[in-house]
């Protein structure tokens, strides 16, 4: 039997450093919004001939055309997401004239593009151009006014507050029946800390990346964040909800010993619950699209520290504030 009870300082110094790392981070560079929360324009540009031309060079000669490029990110071998300002239908296609007229010599098919508006639109095939044998399509094109974006970052970290409550009012209820040594809502409130912990570690890894490789934070990433939270809540339950069926088997004994027990015996499923969502996640990763590799990385790794601190946070957290208060 593993003493993660008796150890527990080093597994709460580990989490503290971690979490702390992650505050760092994200004070010094925050989070590096996409255009789902701060309004403008996406466009996936595909070249399908042998050489694709440089992303450089693509961003200069946009540039120099008076269209304000956030981010221009390769997206496999000849495609490429270029984020912009919010373009409306004038500029859109002025914007596909310059692709034109710089990597193309003469248009094969331009159907009709759909006007923009101020919510996510998206087009399929919206200009196909070719010079010789190397030719490029617009394969999609979404464009999100600023108001929606405000709107949908407001509306996010309330859906993220409202779940982290709703979990911690269920834990209190649920264990109202088991309030010695340990009153009900404390395994609440160790819960809430462990779900912090949970997702704070994932958001500064986001603020590094997005310092580092230009990752933007979409709505996919709070996806990922809920996704998250329901993992690790599932997990810190399952221990929880043992140590609750040996308090009430074995009331005379330390509440150290029934937590360090309790643990121990979830440990195995937890670990092999998460681990089995891991290697799907993981498989995702390496031969999904580029589109949701952000996602699968950052669930990978909110499932791995969600359900570290189900064993070696949410109840080490409880014994001590049990401690706290005998004293």
């Amino acid at each position: 039997m593993m003493a993660i009870i008796p150890n527990r300082k080093y597994f709460l110094g580990f989490s503290l450093i971690l979490v702390a790392l992650s505050y760092a981070v994200l004070g010094r560079w925050g989070l590096r919004l996409g255009i789902d929360y701060t309004g403008g324009s996406l466009s996936e540009v595909e070249f399908l001939g042998t050489r694709a031309p440089a992303s450089s060079d693509i961003q200069k000669r946009l540039t120099a055309e008076g269209f304000d490029v956030s981010s221009l990110q390769p997206n496999g071998e000849r495609s490429f997401f270029i984020r912009m300002k919010s373009l409306d239908e004038t500029d859109h296609q002025r914007y596909l004239h310059t692709l034109n007229s710089s990597f193309a010599a003469s248009v094969i098919d331009t159907p009709s593009v759909q006007p923009a508006t101020s919510t996510a639109t998206t087009t399929p095939v919206t200009a196909s151009v070719a010079a010789g044998t190397q030719a490029w399509s617009e394969k999609r094109f979404e464009s999100i006014g600023p108001t929606i974006g405000k709107e949908l970052r407001t509306k996010s970290l309330w859906a993220i507050v409202i779940a982290i409550g709703a979990i911690v009012l269920y834990i209190t209820y649920s264990f109202r029946k088991v309030s010695r040594p340990v009153a009900s809502w404390k395994y609440g409130v160790c819960a809430f800390v462990a779900l912090v912990h949970d997702v704070s570690i994932p958001t500064g890894v986001m603020a590094l990346m997005g310092h580092l490789r230009g990752w933007e934070v979409d709505i996919l990433f709070v996806t990922a964040l809920l996704t998250i939270l329901g993992f690790s809540i599932h997990d810190t339950i399952v221990v929880y909800d043992r140590i609750r069926e040996n308090l009430l088997k074995s009331a005379n004994k330390n509440f150290e010993e029934i937590a360090n027990a309790s643990v121990n015996q979830t440990m195995a499923r937890s670990i092999n619950t998460s681990l089995t969502t891991i290697i799907v996640l993981a498989a995702l990763a390496l031969m999904g699209g580029a589109s949701t590799r952000h996602f699968t990385l950052i669930l990978i790794i909110g499932i791995f520290f969600g359900t570290y601190s189900s064993i070696f946070v949410a109840s080490p957290l409880l014994v001590i504030w049990n401690r706290m208060t005998r004293r």
